[in-house]
């Protein structure tokens, strides 16, 4: 199931419904690269999708959902910092996207990409989320948003 295909109810739970979709790539990853480090599997095909869905993510989070908190939250300092983690995450990307096959290498950068990207979902959860769902922000109608967006970036149909 990709991230598009679940039906959420409002941004957060739209967004939250990406981190959640992204972990369990980054877990297989991980289970197929202890189980055969020598071998390829789909450790390349997975690597690339974890790329594509991040690169989404972030791209609707700063065109959409960081835009419309800002200045209703408070809080624009955490979404500073929200976008310096995205920019570590798309150097990670870049590196990642840059290698052909499965090799320590690529085990090691998607390892610190999963490391950077957990570190980033605990602090929208506690934080951002929490700053989003007690202001005046329309998170359905932002969700609704979001997920339109989500679906125009990943080449399905809205």
């Amino acid at each position: 199931m990709t991230m598009t295909e679940l039906a959420m109810k409002d941004a957060c739970e739209l967004l939250d419904a990406d981190h959640i979709a992204v972990k369990h790539l980054f877990v297989e990853y991980a289970r197929q690269a202890m189980a055969a480090p020598k071998e390829q599997g789909d450790r390349p095909v997975l690597a690339q999708r974890i790329c594509q869905e991040l690169t989404v993510h972030a791209q609707i989070e700063e065109e959409i959902f960081y835009p419309a908190l800002r200045g209703a939250i408070g809080a624009d300092d955490l979404l500073d910092e929200a976008v310096a983690e995205h920019q570590q995450a798309k150097d990670l990307i870049a590196r990642i996207q840059g290698l052909q096959a499965a090799d320590p290498t690529m085990d090691d950068l998607v390892s610190e990409l999963a490391r950077v990207i957990e570190h980033h979902v605990k602090e929208e959860r506690e934080d951002l989320f929490t700053k989003a769902r007690a202001s005046s922000v329309d998170l359905v109608a932002l969700g609704e948003r979001l997920k339109a967006r989500q679906e125009e970036l990943m080449g399905q149909p809205a």
